[in-house]
């Protein structure tokens, strides 16, 4: 495998362990948020972006030469070749390498599309985690002061029915005072008597 192939066959191996990596199901979403806000990730992320371009073209050059050397090894070329054994053999090699090289290659561009929206869900999700205890902090703090308000209404219910029923008892009394044709103060004593005699 030349130097080429080698570096790309590297750059999948390591986009592999990264995807099988960000995938682990015990470390958390706000975990690899701090992990890519960290100062480190940051400097990396500076500067990556324009190496992330310049292999994206890269990959896809050699993609397109792994793509050309594969359709340069199709069946009329096989025709043409000679009868010996050796040249078959010889023409089938440079055919898997052709098809290994465009594998590599395709695979390679492609890791590194999926490794990138990978860490933007991963970061995404931990940012909606976030947001959501958030909201459910604030849900919580506004039904205990709904439920507080709603204790308080009913007390407030009860003291004005306690008052209404007040006020009904003080009328019936008032009336009653006004059928029996005398004035009647409860708290007097002589009314007491009075009320005795």
């Amino acid at each position: 495998m030349s130097l080429q192939w080698t570096v790309v066959a590297t750059f999948l191996y390591a986009e592999v362990f990264l995807v099988l990596l960000l995938c682990v199901p015990f470390v958390s979403p706000t975990r690899w948020q701090k992990i890519f806000k960290s100062r480190l990730v940051g400097l990396a992320v500076a500067y990556g972006n324009t190496a992330f371009v310049v292999l994206i073209v890269i990959l896809v050059l050699l993609l397109l030469d792994a793509y050309r050397e594969t359709r340069k090894y199709n069946a009329s070329e096989r025709a043409a070749l000679p009868t010996t054994p050796g040249a078959l053999e010889h023409f089938h090699m440079r055919l898997f390498r052709a098809q290994r090289n465009l594998y590599l290659a395709g695979f390679a561009l492609l890791l590194s599309f999926l490794l990138r929206r990978l860490v933007t869900l991963i970061s995404q999700q931990a940012l909606l985690g976030a947001s959501s205890q958030a909201f459910r902090k604030q849900a919580e703090g506004a039904s205990q002061a709904a439920r507080r308000y709603m204790e308080d209404n009913e007390a407030l219910r009860k003291v004005k029915w306690g008052l209404a029923l007040c006020g009904v008892l003080r009328a019936s009394w008032g009336r009653l005072r006004q059928l029996l044709g005398f004035q009647f103060s409860p708290s007097h004593p002589a009314a007491t008597a009075r009320g005795r005699r």
